[in-house]
């Protein structure tokens, strides 16, 4: 649908085109260098590659690794609408692009979810790179994601971890099938309520399904198709298609759900147990002045986005997706769970997240890098913007570029890995040294260089805490009936990557 009523349009606008086409030659014309731009598939008129693009969700991933394989592989250009694209799609090109030239790609593409999502870009995501985001990214790193605080928040990871457990349990005492996917969802949104708001996420079923609801729709608007980003001059479709009233209200819902912590937070009345959490820590920040610039509450309203976001997905998909590669792939399931289940036998106790016993279980870590490596939480990563002309692969790149870096991609990259599209957790131990934390371009699920997310230490700690308790306590089996290559590896649209079909499985109680 999206395809034909771009082509719709351009009948519509057809005179146009020759006036544009017009005005780029005589552009040309003006200029004395020639640009040498990075291959890229056939584009028409006015809209570019815009429709192929619009009709690739939710797999824009894998449309763009097919195009690097044809007309790449590293790098390649699109035009979507009326925004020069590049893409890429290889570690070799990450590391000249991200590293060689970290400054002319730390720029942030304002798509207009994000855009409406962060107050207009006053997060740490999604601000422009330049002195402001400086400071932001200072108050994460200084101050909400040190190791120090995410240390301190153990307890709270250690005791939702066991709810789960016993949750868990009761339902195998009755061999009943467990939604997985629903029950890590819960656990990382429990999570991210009570170390970012000291909310308990079971607080009712009606706050429970109204937090899930705003999280799933804040999640399709931000990975929607907004016809305001890419050709701007028919932004009044997003309007008459309900898409920008769909915004709309999602972003009052959060901004009311915001303000009712705030308020929360600030009462004389409120409980000892509302205390020491982010929202608190931003408030204090904003009354102590701790920031050079003076912080308001659309600030502190965005930066729990990114807390509210960030905290809960990348966490829940990673562990969804790791436990269904080791579902469809028993060996590795034995060994990783023979190796948690022999150190908690010579520690004679249940796993908890200091690092001492994570660091002894090299098996798990690899399974979990994997598992990064073939189904990172976010394939493309948040889209960037170019702030300077540069050069990388002898290609010309102008400013104001938008920058797609395919981590899915680059994880099956065949220059890097061997059999690529195998799940093989021992090529982690073979090369132990390579870490998500972005010094490795064949892995950079956080992404790398300037605009690395901050939060790395929270999201390993909550995924390693978890996995290790899920594989200890059961042994999980199929459903009834149901083959290993049944299980569906589809993913949903969005900027996070969930499996469209829920991981249910049968657990049996390990004694």
């Amino acid at each position: 649908m999206a395809a034909m009523f771009l082509f719709f349009i351009l009948l519509l606008l057809f005179p146009l085109v020759f006036i544009l086409l017009l005005g780029q030659n005589q552009n040309k014309n003006s200029k004395n260098k020639i640009y040498r731009s990075p291959p890229g598939p056939p584009r028409l008129p006015l809209i570019g590659n815009l429709h192929q693009f619009a009709n690739a969700k939710p797999n824009r991933h894998e449309y763009l690794r097919n195009l690097a394989n044809e007309y790449g592989p590293g790098l390649i250009s699109l035009k979507l609408g009326t925004v020069p694209v590049v893409v890429i799609s290889s570690a070799k090109t990450a590391k000249e692009a991200l590293k060689t030239h970290d400054l002319a790609f730390s720029g942030r593409k304002a798509l207009v979810g994000s855009h409406k999502y962060s107050y207009n870009g006053l997060d740490v995501a999604f601000s422009q790179y330049g002195d402001y985001w400086r400071e932001m990214k200072k108050v994460s790193v200084l101050h909400l994601f040190t190791q120090k605080r995410v240390r301190s928040f153990r307890p709270i990871l250690e005791d939702e971890v066991s709810i789960l457990i016993e949750e868990i349990s009761d339902l195998s005492s009755n061999d009943q099938v467990i939604n997985l996917s629903s029950m890590v969802m819960n656990l990382a949104s429990t999570l991210i309520c009570r170390i970012g708001f000291s909310m308990k996420y079971e607080k009712g079923e009606h706050q429970r399904r109204r937090f899930d609801r705003m999280l799933l729709e804040l999640q399709a608007m931000s990975g929607g198709f907004f016809y305001s980003d890419y050709l701007p001059l028919l932004g009044w479709i997003d309007k008459l298609n309900g898409m920008f009233a769909r915004l709309n209200k999602n972003f009052k819902e959060l901004d009311l759900f915001y303000q009712e912590l705030i308020d929360e937070h600030q009462s004389l009345k409120r409980p000892d147990t509302i205390r020491n959490d982010f929202l608190d820590l931003l408030l204090q920040i904003k009354q102590e002045k701790l920031a050079p610039f003076d912080v308001t509450w659309d600030h502190i309203k965005a930066m729990l986005k990114n807390i509210f976001v960030a905290g809960t997905d990348t966490s829940a998909s990673l562990i969804e997706w790791a436990m269904t590669a080791l579902m469809k792939n028993p060996s590795a399931m034995k060994r990783v769970q023979a190796e948690i289940r022999d150190l908690v036998w010579k520690k004679g106790s249940l796993l908890t997240g200091e690092e001492i016993l994570l660091q002894e279980l090299p098996y798990l870590d690899a399974v979990i890098k994997e598992t990064f490596r073939l189904y990172p939480p976010t394939p493309l990563l948040l889209p960037r913007e170019t702030i300077q002309s540069c050069t990388v692969e002898g290609y010309d790149i102008e400013p104001k570029t938008m920058v797609f870096i395919n981590a899915w991609a680059i994880g099956r990259d065949p220059e890097c890995w061997q059999n690529p599209e195998e799940f093989d957790p021992e090529r982690f131990l073979i090369n132990s040294n390579i870490d998500v934390k972005g010094n490795n371009f064949e892995l950079i699920p956080f992404g790398t260089g300037r605009r690395i997310c901050p939060a790395i230490s929270l999201g390993l700690s909550t995924i390693k805490v978890t996995l290790a308790n899920l594989l200890y306590s059961f042994d999980w089996e199929l459903p009834s009936g149901m083959k290993l290559e049944e299980i569906d590896t589809t993913g949903l649209p969005g900027i996070s990557s969930h499996k469209k079909l829920p991981l249910c499985l049968l657990a049996k109680k390990y004694n």
